[in-house]
């Protein structure tokens, strides 16, 4: 692998040990720090992706995994299989509240449509392949289109090894694209998941709390073709048998112990600029808080007296309250901050630097200015469309979606645009597929009504012609006449209905355009401004491309003069944070600290009997019973339940393996403070902890109370 620029500017100094997710790559440049925290392994071992421990860690495209078995065993976070338990409950047989154990192999199900077990083989810098001199001498819709083109190719030649799928991710702000390869395999069944009550005690109400009592923890399965190669769901697929797997810990975790997690963090903001800090959390944030509260009011009141309907919505619902708590901890964590004046500060610094008499500085000077006046045209067209963009029904998005598939599949797939080529026409039919348990058109019909009575109120000169006029919007409508209108849909539509929406994967454009379906007329006849708003945003994105390099790349120079360490933000590529298991001297209460474990007496403590905190009977009777089993721990006279540690995590995170010193299993990432996840943008070292489910208590819940004795024969623990 080549260095990259940053890797460079490591050499001189560091940022704090617990700050940073770093590239495997860059791990024995700061081997000091991770053997100074606890580490007994080589770092230089980190940075092979084929070897041991980093061939075990997976991805399941939006969260992270790990092989924990020679038999394909992945374990991860309840919360991240969550969608395929909805999909496999029903009303009369409900794996969400009563959780699911596979006695055998054969009685493994299918995980929901889509689902993907990513392993990464290879990370390669193409930054010269993606920027050739070609391309840099671009600009504009140019430059995205040339961008993207040579992206195309890089993503095609890799994926000529078959079953493997190819990403060319971007670095610091599109300075940097590594190429990364990894092995897709596309059969991925459940195998055991605890009670709701188990995987989500707590619920939203203890989301980014602390103390936490959550057994946030499932397993899935990998399966392979007879021949061990990628392959859709068939009865013939037997386990696939990983390079490497995870051992379990045979010694439990102390406070002070050094752990790292090893997953594929989502997003960070670190590097913004402050006009980014300022849009964000004065005006979008804010507005994300109040839409998802009026959505999940609307969702909870069509799905009460229908719980097939509420199983359905379960995983949306799910992941709107933790967006919607997220956004709120993050607003009240800056409310009482300087973040913005730091950041203003650090700016002018950095302005300053650049304009000083030298060649070599000046010459960012010129798109660092021009950055900002770029970000403000993308920010106004945030704030002009955001109301049209929450009023597009979700039908209207498929149709959409389906016929630009049919639009691009008339050309030479080379000539697609990126995320409508022939590689990624499983997604599509994951897609259509999955609605079946996600959709209920009560729900939809509420949620438009909802949408589009607040862009109809807006003044005709602000709303979108082309938009209205496709729908049938009136000026003046009243809810009463959206409500009628958007029953016209409904009652009109087929694409409610799965072989329908199967075949409009094999029409074309022409047949599309025949089509009476007023979501798939409106489709039609938006696609021609949908692409030329589309060009519009990409020529505002190739200057930004531009603009934004350029000042990443001297942001990256200036910190470099100052012997500061700079890592990129996270990308939903795999990465590495480390840290200890540590408590807080402060925690949510004046004078109220936090220990670093918690035990099985706070599950008993919370337990009501219904709602969030409805633990499992027969776990509370082993727990009344102290049928702790080998799991106990003397210094808390209980079994431990879930811990904090200084780990630099995000979103994209849950479901991480946690490592101990040794390289063994030890937990899982799920959650963390509500107080800290500000650090997505504005890391706080006093604050900043991560919360994991404790191997223990897994291993507890399994043997004691689940009885999942097969699984742990699998492990090794029995």
């Amino acid at each position: 692998m080549k260095k990259s620029l940053l890797v460079l500017a490591l050499a001189s100094s560091f940022a704090i040990a617990d700050e940073g997710m770093w590239m495997p790559q860059q791990l024995p440049e700061i081997a000091s720090q991770l053997k100074a925290a606890g580490l007994e392994l080589e770092p230089s071992n980190l940075t092979k992706l084929t070897e041991f421990p980093m061939a075990a860690i997976v991805s399941l495209g939006g969260c992270s995994a790990s092989f924990v078995s020679p038999q394909g065993l992945v374990a991860t976070n309840h919360h991240c299989v969550y969608n395929s338990i909805a999909h496999n409950s029903t009303a009369d047989n409900d794996l969400l509240k009563n959780g699911f154990l596979a006695s055998s192999f054969a009685a493994e199900v299918p995980a929901a449509p889509g689902s993907r077990i990513f392993v990464t083989k290879a990370v390669d810098n193409v930054t010269a392949q993606v920027i050739d001199a070609k391309t840099d001498k671009l600009a504009g819709k140019k430059r995205v289109d040339a961008i993207e083109a040579n992206q195309k190719a890089i993503v095609a030649a890799c994926e000529q090894d078959i079953g493997h799928r190819c990403t060319v991710a971007a670095y610091y702000g599109s300075l940097e694209y590594y190429l990364i390869k990894q092995l897709e395999i596309k059969d991925v069944r459940l195998v055991h998941a605890p009670a709701e009550g188990v995987g989500k005690f707590g619920g939203d109400t203890d989301n980014w709390m602390w103390p936490r009592h959550t057994g946030d923890y499932s397993f899935l399965r990998a399966y392979v073709s007879p021949e061990g190669k990628s392959a859709d769901f068939h009865a013939d697929n037997v386990p696939y048998t990983p390079d490497f797997h995870l051992k379990l810990a045979k010694e439990g975790l102390k406070e002070g112990d050094f752990v790292m997690a090893l997953g594929y963090p989502g997003r960070t903001n670190r590097h913004r600029l402050p006009s980014e800090v300022a849009n964000t959390f004065d005006w979008s944030y804010p507005e994300t808080v109040s839409y998802l509260a009026e959505l999940l009011d609307i969702i909870d009141r069509e799905t009460a007296d229908n719980r097939d309907a509420a199983l359905k919505y379960a995983s949306r619902v799910a992941g709107l309250n933790n967006v919607l708590k997220n956004r709120q901890g993050m607003l009240d964590s800056y409310a009482q901050s300087d973040f913005l004046a730091r950041k203003h500060a650090e700016h002018q610094a950095l302005t300053a630097w650049v304009n000083s008499n030298n060649a070599n500085k000046k010459a960012y000077a010129k798109d660092l200015s021009n950055i900002e006046k770029l970000l403000q045209q993308q920010q106004q067209f945030g704030r002009d469309n955001y109301l049209l963009g929450n009023a597009s029904p979700r039908l209207l998005g498929t149709a959409r979606s389906l016929y630009r598939l049919a639009q691009e599949g008339t050309k030479a797939d080379t000539e697609r645009k990126a995320g409508f080529q022939e590689r990624d026409l499983p997604r599509f039919k994951a897609f259509v597929a999955g609605m079946d348990r996600s959709f209920d058109a009560k729900v939809e019909q509420a949620l438009d009504l909802h949408n589009l009575t607040k862009y109809v109120a807006l003044p005709k000169k602000q709303r979108n012609a082309d938009f209205d006029k496709a729908l049938g919007i009136k000026e003046g409508m009243d809810q009463q006449a959206l409500s009628a209108l958007i029953a016209s849909w409904y009652n009109s539509t087929a694409l409610t209905d799965l072989a329908q929406r199967n075949a409009l994967l094999e029409k074309t454009p022409d047949q599309f355009a025949q089509s009476n379906d007023p979501f798939i007329k409106a489709a039609v006849a938006l696609y021609k401004a949908d692409m030329q708003r589309e060009a519009e945003q990409e020529e505002l994105a190739g200057k930004i491309q531009q603009a934004y390099a350029s000042y990443m790349r001297a942001k990256i120079a200036f910190m470099q003069a100052q012997g500061k360490a700079v890592y990129p933000d996270a990308n939903s590529t795999l990465r590495v944070t480390f840290g200890n298991v540590t408590g807080r001297a402060h925690g949510n209460e004046d004078g109220n600290a936090w220990s670093a474990f918690t035990t099985l007496r706070g599950i008993t403590a919370k337990a009501t009997g219904e709602g969030e905190f409805n633990a499992p009977q027969n776990q509370l009777d082993a727990i009344k019973a102290k049928n702790y089993g080998p799991y106990a721990v003397d210094s808390i006279n209980s079994v431990p339940v879930n811990y904090l540690a200084t780990l630099d995590i995000t979103g994209g995170n849950s479901g991480s393996a946690i490592l101990n010193s040794k390289g063994e299993f030890v937990g899982l990432a799920f959650d963390g403070t509500l107080d800290s996840i500000i650090s997505d943008w504005d890391f706080n070292p006093a604050n900043t902890r991560s919360i994991q489910v404790d191997l223990r208590f897994m291993l507890w819940q399994m043997q004691m109370v689940d009885k999942a004795d097969n699984l742990l024969k699998e492990l090794g623990v029995l």
